[in-house]
């Protein structure tokens, strides 16, 4: 077709870039401008404070839906940095998409977006003894960084007003910001995370997340609703692994019958799909159960192996991995594809479970029987 007959040529293609990007086309960025929209606004800006816990630079992140319509998320960190006289560091930060993904947000595009997509923002920034602020609307200065007075803590405040121009009438729902921010906790062991509804006319609601126990915590959270585990003691470990040039953390109990329950992440997002992560753990589960039943012989050498699908059948785990360079398969990052995660995941869940196989020969007893019992 012509350029005359198809009346398309190069000055039809519209370039866009920045908050004008982000405005014009918010779902690409934040997946909806319904609710599920304004709950990645809410991660998108927490998930800044939760890598300052994670590097050991704050304790606790609080989040608060505000009673004009605002979530207010705030740290307990040194602040972040700001230029001597026109705060570079912090405008960078909320004008400027970042080079790289965080631990929990959407698509790691973190506050700059919420900026963009928000009617207003304050920012405040208590670091070094000085409280600083600054106001933005619709991802614009409107306001240059302003001293405000002397600061006894350190840390960063950001609250944010979605943009009625873009969402509407959506509202956040508590239950499920509150489910996803235990997660977020069972994940993070360091982290000290609240939440709190003041939007209500029958008074404030909060509540709060911190899981010592990280994995472990978890799993036995999932069991919670359930009858009696086989062993009560969840099995678990943390692990570093130069081969996959990361670290794992592992946690798993049997449980009464029923399909396996198995929770997968990897650098803090849901891996839905599994993938290497979960071959291993499914792998080591298999290599420690077979070599400690034909061992102790339950297992005879006429008996072919348990397969993992079997003794994965009324078992709760959870399997999250840190890896400097993450490979997802898909845009979607459902499932993890780096090849050596398996190995070094399958082997570290193989030993520690022998172990603990070894060091509890009744519960070992139990799980085995369960499975060598009904086999074949």
């Amino acid at each position: 077709m012509s350029k005359e007959a198809g009346g398309y040529d190069a000055a039809h293609i519209q370039v866009l870039e920045g908050r004008e990007a982000v405005r014009r086309r918010p779902g690409m960025w934040i997946g909806s401008t319904g609710e599920r929209g304004l709950r990645n606004l809410v991660f998108e800006v927490a998930d800044r404070a939760v890598n300052e816990v994670v590097a050991g630079r704050a304790s606790r992140v609080d989040i608060t839906l505000t009673s004009d319509g605002g979530v207010r998320v705030a740290d307990d960190g040194p602040g972040v940095p700001v230029g001597e006289a026109d705060g570079d560091g912090l405008e960078a930060l909320l004008t400027r998409m970042p080079a790289s993904t965080g631990l929990g947000g959407l698509g790691g595009v973190g506050p700059f977006v919420v900026n963009a997509l928000s009617s207003r923002l304050t920012a405040e920034v208590r670091r070094e003894g000085v409280r600083r602020v600054q106001e933005y609307a619709r991802g614009v200065a409107v306001t240059p960084l302003t001293e405000a007075g002397p600061a006894t803590d350190s840390g960063t405040t950001l609250v944010f007003w979605p943009d009625p121009e873009i969402f509407g009438t959506a509202e956040y729902s508590f239950d499920d910001l509150a489910e996803e921010f235990r997660e977020l906790a069972f994940l993070n062991r360091g982290l000290d995370v609240s939440l709190t509804d003041r939007r209500r006319s029958a008074g404030p609601r909060s509540v709060r997340f911190r899981f010592p126990g990280g994995a472990r915590d978890f799993v036995a959270f999932l069991d919670e609703q359930e009858a009696a585990p086989v062993h009560p003691d969840v099995i678990g470990f943390e692990q570093e692994d130069p081969r996959m040039a990361g670290t794992m953390e592992v946690a798993l109990r049997w449980r009464g019958p029923g399909e396996a329950r198995l929770r997968s992440y990897a650098n803090g997002w849901r891996t839905p799909a599994g993938g290497s992560h979960v071959e291993g753990l499914r792998d080591g589960v298999a290599a420690a159960v077979n070599a400690y039943a034909r061992e102790r012989r339950p297992l005879t050498a006429a008996d072919p192996d348990l397969g993992a699908d079997r003794l994965c059948e009324g078992l709760t785990a959870v399997v999250l991995v840190r890896l400097e360079r993450p490979e997802f398969e898909g845009a979607t990052r459902d499932r993890l594809g780096n090849v050596a995660a398996r190995a070094c995941v399958g082997q570290a869940v193989r030993e520690h479970l022998r172990t603990w196989l070894e060091e509890h020969p009744d519960r070992a007893a139990a799980v085995v029987g369960r499975y060598v019992r009904t086999h074949g």
